[in-house]
């Protein structure tokens, strides 16, 4: 009896190690890359790509200081954006419509961009739509609802 109260204890105390240690939160414990290839079923490299080109299109949008704060709410933001295959402009993807679009300046300029992008890294334009929603939740989540707004604003 003694030596089960022994036991005991030592699994409470585990377990209030565990508690006291906190535990991560769940866009934490997620990688990003991760939830976009189980969620879209993309490759690895798909995914650092086309979230990295989100970035970069973003990037352009923002200011260094509110670009800032969307990159601290996601690791390796980094090499995301090194992975995104260098955007064409939206003239050679477009052709004569670009004129319409700005030559790529402008959100649909942006978003003529990124299909670009997608469509080197062996997906659809439509992926974008796709991407952007698990990228917003994950900002929103890592960084709070300041930095995805800032994020959304940059991309929509």
């Amino acid at each position: 009896m003694r030596r089960q109260v022994g036991v005991l204890n030592l699994v409470c105390l585990f377990l209030l190690g565990l508690w006291m240690t906190g535990t991560p939160a769940p866009a934490e414990a997620a990688d990003l890359i991760h939830l976009l290839t189980s969620q879209l079923g993309v490759t690895q490299s798909q995914a650092e790509g086309g979230s990295g080109a989100i970035f970069q299109a973003a990037k352009q949008n923002l200011s260094a200081e509110d670009f800032s704060t969307v990159a601290k709410a996601v690791p390796g933001i980094d090499k995301m954006m090194d992975a995104a295959p260098k955007a064409k402009k939206a003239s050679d993807a477009l052709g004569g419509v670009s004129s319409l679009l700005g030559n790529g300046s402008g959100k649909l300029g942006t978003m003529a961009n990124l299909a670009s992008s997608f469509q080197q890294l062996g997906l659809s334009g439509d992926m974008v739509g796709r991407f952007t929603p698990i990228i917003l939740n994950y900002v929103k989540q890592n960084g709070g609802k300041y930095a995805m707004e800032l994020l959304k604003g940059a991309l929509l």
